[in-house]
């Protein structure tokens, strides 16, 4: 395969890009590398890459139409994994322009360069904040998700049915996927565990919102990329079963489908801590706090049909991620 995974130089893009090049594949990077957190990890990461003769960086902004238009039209990929996005919920709240212009204009750019060269498959990221408002859990991709609590998830939810339309339209295969919480080596700076793990070893306080009562489907990064790369392999078909009159919001009958990926183990924001203070050796300094504007209680994600799909289910514990990832941060910033 010669495939395009945009935001390769973010933590997920960074990982995935990796993996498709020790199968063989080959690989455009794209990212623009832009300061919503630390550049120089993003750098880093894209160095990695770099070494891979099977690899080439694309310094390309998403939403710039005529420079997409060109990347698709000399490149010839048969596959596409779209992970560029502005991140981050409370991000979402200080500079929603950012969201629109990534998260739609250049997805509608993705969607655009797929369809008139004849991409054989288009997998893209989505996220576990379009469930919003939904409390019954496991959160489930055959329910309804409109009632998203940030623009962030709006941006989501709002590929997915763009996706849709092209499924529709163009007969083009789309595959969308719910990510829940990834965490992981070379994960990003603005991300909780990150976070938290800086400020105990300085011996600074953290935040804890919702007073430690969170409730989340922490997934570790090998595991959301290898359900990735299976999803990839599997094209998105009709469902020779999809019913108009009681449509399933999951599948179509174009070439549609969106799947969860996540550990199925929800862990509350407390023991996630305690796990951290105990492979770090040292207790923190907690800040407790109230709920965030554009956050969920609780995520837990419904993994059935990725399962069944493409036989795969996350399962690595937090106790054996977070080691992992402690162990990545000591080696990458000497502590």
């Amino acid at each position: 395969m010669k495939i395009l995974v945009t935001g390769a130089a973010g933590f997920i893009g960074f990982h995935l890009s990796n993996r498709f090049l020790s199968m063989g594949h080959e690989v455009v990077g794209l990212d623009i590398v832009n300061d919503y957190y630390d550049p120089q990890v993003k750098w880093d990461r894209l160095a990695i890459l770099k070494d891979q003769p099977s690899f080439s960086h694309a310094h390309i902004d998403l939403g710039d139409t005529e420079a997409m238009d060109a990347l698709f039209r000399e490149e010839g990929f048969t596959h596409v994994v779209n992970l560029a996005a502005q991140a981050g919920v409370r991000y979402s709240l200080e500079n929603p322009r950012a969201y629109i212009d990534s998260n739609v204009v250049g997805f509608l750019n993705i969607l655009e360069g797929c369809r008139h060269n004849k991409v054989e498959h288009l997998v893209y990221a989505s996220s576990s904040s379009v469930y919003g408002l939904n409390t019954h859990m496991p959160l489930s991709t055959h329910e309804s998700v409109n009632h998203p609590m940030s623009l962030y998830a709006a941006t989501k939810k709002a590929n997915e049915m763009m996706a849709h339309s092209y499924s529709s339209l163009y007969d083009l295969p789309t595959t969308g996927l719910r990510f829940f919480t990834v965490y992981g080596p070379w994960g990003r700076p603005d991300m909780a565990l990150f976070l938290f793990t800086k400020n105990i070893l300085a011996g600074e306080p953290i935040n804890v919102f919702n007073h430690g009562k969170m409730r989340r489907d922490f997934t570790y990064i090998d595991d959301i990329i290898e359900g990735v790369v299976r999803v990839t392999q599997n094209t998105a078909k009709p469902n020779p079963d999809w019913d108009g009159d009681k449509p399933d919001p999951a599948t179509s009958s174009c070439p549609f489908r969106v799947y969860n990926i996540g550990n199925n183990q929800v862990v509350e924001l407390s023991r996630y801590i305690e796990v951290l203070e105990e492979c770090l050796g040292k207790k923190a300094i907690m800040n407790m706090m109230p709920m965030q504007p554009g956050d969920v209680p609780a995520t837990e994600a419904d993994v059935s049909d990725l399962q069944a799909d493409v036989g795969f289910k996350p399962d690595t514990s937090i106790e054996e991620g977070i080691r992992k990832f402690v162990d990545w941060y000591r080696d990458y910033y000497g502590e």
